[in-house]
């Protein structure tokens, strides 16, 4: 079988649901998953459906120019349609930190991540060995506040080389450039600590922890020029409390990191987000 994964959003209007099914009728298509949501406050229409196609000589980019040329024109459609036999590539940002990188690699090792991991970047060597274990290149960029545009070049570069489709961010202690953020537009995933900003800086488990809070989170999401203020894709709390250490509460942290982390990659890469208004509509 042939499929394909087809993500769909404009103004709300009557019809959408019944020229789109009729279409993949029309194309001998067969539709084996459909959900959609509407955002009643900006009149928004979202949809996503899985289609299978047993003929496979329907050529995916026909169908395409089809879709364009009729429902997409006639409704005034944002769509993508996806080959689902297509791996998304994608590069890991790392620094020194390493609990996201292994839980990420042990996944993919396992066939949990319907992801390609072409290349691991990094603004340090520390991690290199774990890059090598799992026979992925790596590529030590020094990135500082002094050769920030080179850094940039550089990344840039390899990113194009190995072709890759959006970026993870697995506790990169770098901030992103403008430029790249604009070349990968809700394509490069975070994560952070969920109680930020408002225990911000190099610590916040040590100031969250001198606070006596009752639960501590992570929340990964999608990057913009505005730090930590992306469209949220995943979150998850842990409760904890005064017979816990800062210990506890860094444990119990990155253990949401590795999971947030995990969901948010698992949702991008089977086109189960759309992101509008900063916000995030994501299927099940």
């Amino acid at each position: 079988m042939q499929k394909i994964t087809i993500l769909i959003h404009c103004k709300d209007q009557k019809g959408i649901i019944a020229a789109v099914t009729t279409f993949i009728a029309k194309v001998e298509g067969n539709i084996i998953y459909i959900d959609q949501h509407v955002d009643v406050e900006q009149n928004v229409f979202f949809m996503r459906l899985e289609c299978e196609f047993a003929n496979y000589s329907s050529s995916i980019d026909a169908i395409k120019k089809e879709f364009q040329e009729t429902i997409a024109t006639d409704f005034n459609m944002s769509w993508d349609l996806y080959n689902q036999e297509q791996k998304p590539k994608m590069a890991l940002f790392v620094s020194k930190y390493d609990h996201c990188l292994f839980d990420i690699l042990g996944r993919y090792s396992a066939d949990e991540l319907n992801v390609e991991i072409p290349v691991i970047i990094s603004n340090h060597n520390d991690l290199r060995s774990i890059a090598e274990r799992f026979d992925i290149p790596f590529h030590c960029v020094p990135f500082t506040k002094d050769n920030k545009e080179e850094g940039e070049a550089k990344q840039i570069e390899l990113l194009n080389r190995y072709h890759i489709n959006f970026i993870v961010l697995a506790r990169y202690m770098q901030i992103i450039t403008p430029k790249l953020i604009s070349l990968y537009e809700n394509k490069i995933i975070n994560i952070h600590h969920s109680f930020l900003p408002a225990f911000p800086g190099a610590k916040p488990y040590h100031s969250a922890f001198k606070r006596g809070v009752k639960i501590i989170g992570a929340t990964s999401h999608y990057v913009t020029e505005e730090l930590d203020e992306g469209p949220i894709i995943e979150q998850d709390i842990a409760r904890v409390s005064h017979i816990h250490s800062v210990e506890d509460f860094i444990m119990k942290g990155r253990d949401l990191e590795r999971i947030v982390l995990a969901r948010a990659i698992k949702l991008h890469a089977e086109r189960k987000t759309m992101v509008y208004s900063n916000k995030t509509v994501v299927f099940s």
